[in-house]
């Protein structure tokens, strides 16, 4: 029943109900008896639509909670975790070989695709951690014309795992290697390439990578 006819149909029993002849005794309180019907159909109704809107607001405190419940854990989730991740390439411009140095050198790797967190650092090429956890890195190496390339995964200058290719007649080849290092706060991994030896780097393709991410923290 809309607005409109309720008013509606109130005034009819109204007008009814003032033009009706049954007198009502001074001393006694009663309706007539078409306002009596009228009014206990009205809250015949009205009890019906408020349990239902208590029903349905019943259902929307649940669905509520359990939106806030999975906000929370969605904020711990992004917000409560440290993200840490970074990716770069030997070269930001150009190709050509990098060394011999006449010592073991960290690679810096200059192009940087992604770095959150900030904990690599391409002017040294050293990533240094700020979250006690485990972590993921991988490196890629490309060798060049006189197959002279011996490159290591350090993890602070002590060799994780290597990539070798010191073949002459089977030149410009691809390797990679990774590991998964646990860290404590201030630790650095870098990749080194080794006193007398060189790589070949692009920086149209990017044969040269460091790769490195934060899987967990842990607790300290």
């Amino acid at each position: 029943m809309s607005i409109t006819m309720l008013k509606t149909a109130v005034l009819v029993c109204l007008i009814n109900c003032a033009v009706s002849e049954e007198q009502v005794d001074p001393n006694e309180t009663k309706l007539y008896p078409c306002c009596e019907g009228f009014m206990a159909m009205t809250l015949g109704a009205l009890k019906e639509k408020v349990a239902n809107l208590m029903h349905k607001l019943s259902q929307v405190e649940t669905k509520l909670q359990n939106t806030e419940k999975e906000v929370t854990e969605l904020k711990s989730i992004t917000q409560g975790t440290p993200q840490v991740a970074f990716s770069a390439a030997l070269y930001e411009l150009g190709h050509g070989p990098t060394g011999p140095f006449n010592v073991d050198t960290p690679l810096k790797y200059k192009k940087v695709f992604s770095n959150i967190g900030s904990n690599y650092n391409p002017a040294t090429g050293l990533f240094r951690a700020t979250v006690k956890g485990m972590y993921f890195f991988r490196y890629s190496m490309h060798s060049t014309h006189v197959g002279n390339a011996v490159t290591s995964l350090m993890k602070n200058g002590v060799c994780v795992v290597s990539v070798w290719d010191t073949a002459p007649s089977d030149d410009l080849d691809m390797g990679s290697n990774a590991a998964v290092l646990p860290l404590e706060v201030g630790d650095t991994v870098y990749v080194q390439l080794y006193a007398n030896r060189n790589i070949f780097g692009d920086s149209d393709y990017n044969y040269n990578s460091f790769t490195g991410f934060l899987l967990f923290a842990l607790k300290i």
